[in-house]
């Protein structure tokens, strides 16, 4: 499925009234599960390092996913959580070292002259020795069993998901109280505190896990943009800006620690390590007026309040389709919405599925 029509299903499912945290969770699963799986044969032939790229984004994705709707499902054990991590770093190993030789090969060696070339290439064939190993581990993975196990478990799932009761709420009336802890946790973040041109080592860890919060809660609110307003989107945008930034700069840091891992100290590479040098100042010429921005108490309320202005919370809603009050009584609460029959294994709070079958007594943990 192409970025588009995934995109156009989720518009799709936002405009439904009655859509429940269930329904929503089943869409963006099967999504990027799929996602995955559609880059497997290209990955494994090797030939264009962006198929590998889709793939471990795809991962990161679901991950993702399981986390933010792991309350409304029951999950078989290898279609978990820990599972896509796994392959995510394996994915991640080799996707490293392709950026890594990219960047050496095509943004750094071009402007050296004939002796740091030299010194610069003992480091490309480090890496790509690093690299075909990388590769082995990664086809071994896709061809064995943990791959297989991890899909047994997804189409099982799909074909009869296990829903927890929560997953018959109304998706909108949840959507501040899914996404404010995201919120919460990029705000509290350390890295906020960090000044431009940093040298400690362990102010760079701290703006590198910046990077990582802010993709998480990229990754996270991405997922509802058909159910907010342009405010949301550009916030969006803004947060993908800094993360790219942030992560040029982490790969400056990390191409310093390849030179001195893979190189003699007495090595000397002056026109390297100044354009490695300016990729830094220029990154961090910004920094401080978007930090600053960040650690605003009306900015950060803003950003609170924007979370509460979905469409769904603005637009005035027909009182026939007025969701209703959970009921006090469990067993008179509504089953719910099913927009497809894929969905159609969703709990009721007394007990029982819409198939009728017994709920499973176990929970899934995420």
């Amino acid at each position: 499925m192409g970025k588009q029509s995934h995109k156009h299903q989720l518009q799709t499912a936002a405009a439904d009234p009655a859509l429940t945290f269930g329904d929503y969770a089943y869409l963006v699963i099967e999504t990027q599960y799929r996602a995955i799986l559609q880059h497997l044969t290209p990955v494994l032939a090797d030939t264009d390092p962006e198929h590998l790229h889709q793939m471990r984004v795809g991962t990161r994705r679901l991950r993702t996913a399981l986390q933010i709707f792991g309350q409304a499902i029951k999950l078989p054990k290898a279609a978990r959580e820990p599972q896509i991590k796994a392959l995510a770093q394996v994915l991640g190993q080799l996707r490293d070292l392709d950026v890594q030789l990219a960047d050496l090969t095509e943004t750094y060696r071009p402007n050296l002259d004939a002796t740091e070339q030299a010194l610069l290439d003992r480091v490309i064939r480090k890496l790509r020795k690093q690299r075909r190993q990388a590769y082995k581990a990664v086809k071994k993975t896709l061809e064995g069993k943990h791959l297989r196990s991890l899909k047994t478990a997804y189409e099982k799932w799909l074909t009869k998901p296990q829903y927890t009761a929560i997953a018959q709420l109304p998706l909108t009336a949840l959507l501040p109280d899914l996404l404010s802890p995201l919120l919460a946790e990029l705000l509290l973040h350390p890295g906020w505190l960090i000044p431009a041109h940093t040298s400690a080592a362990t102010d760079e860890e701290c703006l590198h896990d910046l990077r990582k919060a802010c993709k998480h809660v990229r990754y996270q609110t991405e997922f509802f943009v058909p159910f907010y307003g342009e405010s949301f989107q550009t916030w969006i945008k803004e947060i993908k800006t800094l993360q790219d930034s942030l992560g040029k700069l982490q790969d400056a840091y990390v191409l310093n620690d390849l030179l001195q891992q893979h190189l003699p100290k007495k090595a000397k590479m002056p026109t390297l390590q100044a354009q490695i040098q300016k990729i830094r100042t220029d990154l961090f010429s910004d920094w401080d007026s978007i930090r600053s921005q960040y650690l605003t108490t009306a900015y950060r309320q803003q950003l609170h309040q924007m979370l509460l202005d979905s469409k769904a919370a603005i637009a005035p809603t027909p009182a026939s389709a007025q969701p209703n009050e959970p009921s006090p009584n469990p067993a008179n609460a509504k089953k719910p919405h099913s927009p497809t029959p894929a969905i159609a294994g969703v709990e009721n709070a007394s007990g029982k599925n819409s198939r009728g079958n017994d709920r499973p007594t176990s929970t899934t943990t995420s």
